[in-house]
């Protein structure tokens, strides 16, 4: 759901220095200066795994700044609690369909005390998430490597799942990752229509956002399940905590 934005006029661009970019859209967005040094190391590493494999079509750290971390931290921004005094994030985080780490990792630089999980199916892709979590430093971070509906699901207070199937379907994978009280999101477009009421769900809406610095405008639909929810069973038997050799 990241997709790439349209270009800009040179003038307008912080520079090509992705610590410069992301500094720009942390002010923008009211997030503290300091995260954009670990962020920065962030879109150099991927852009070095980039360059020797297809992880992301961007490869310079400057278009991973702009393009992928930027749109993740905007999509923190949007989420349920977001912004509340201290803004400690919520206690768990899953990225369903993760890819690279995206939005999980930048979340995770942004919140070190919540809890995300990364969930990936795709070899090289697991592999970079357990190089960004070693070289980073992130220990609230665990990379999971399988296909959704065959791992075993851990709730978590938030369950973020984006380009991972049509709505319905992506919602039934969801559910049984999402904690009583816990919220389901889906990126949207922006002129997404609300999706129809989900059974056993409530407090549905579709908030809108605007990526920084001149960036798209997004949406995301999500709904939570009542506090009161029996955990949904599991047949999933794989789980995957070790890091790869």
């Amino acid at each position: 759901m990241f997709h790439v934005e349209r270009d800009r006029p040179a003038s307008d661009e912080p520079s090509d220095d992705p610590t410069a970019i992301l500094a720009a859209g942390l002010a923008e967005l009211a997030l503290p200066a300091d995260l954009a040094a670990p962020l920065a190391a962030l879109a150099t590493l991927l852009a070095q795994w980039a360059a020797r494999m297809n992880l992301t079509g961007h490869r310079t750290p400057a278009a991973i700044a702009r393009r992928l971390i930027l749109d993740a931290l905007a999509l923190g921004s949007a989420l349920p609690g977001a912004g509340e005094p201290g803004d400690p994030g919520p206690a768990s985080l899953a990225d369903l369909g993760s890819g690279a780490g995206f939005p999980g990792l930048p979340l995770a630089i942004r919140w070190p005390r919540c809890r995300v999980t990364l969930v990936e199916a795709r070899e090289r892709r697991h592999h970079f998430q357990w190089a960004a979590v070693r070289t980073l430093g992130l220990v609230n971070v665990e990379p999971r490597r399988g296909r959704i509906e065959a791992l075993a699901p851990e709730p978590h207070a938030i369950v973020v799942a984006q380009a991972l199937a049509q709505p319905d379907q992506a919602v039934a994978w969801m559910l049984p990752w999402v904690a009583p009280g816990g919220w389901l999101v889906l990126p949207r477009t922006a002129d997404a229509p609300e999706l129809p009421p989900v059974p056993g769900l409530v407090d549905a809406q579709l908030r809108s956002y605007q990526v920084p610095l001149e960036g798209p405008a997004r949406a995301l639909w999500m709904a939570r399940r009542p506090p009161d929810a029996l955990d949904a069973p599991s047949a999933a038997v794989v789980r995957t905590r070790r890091p790869p050799d």
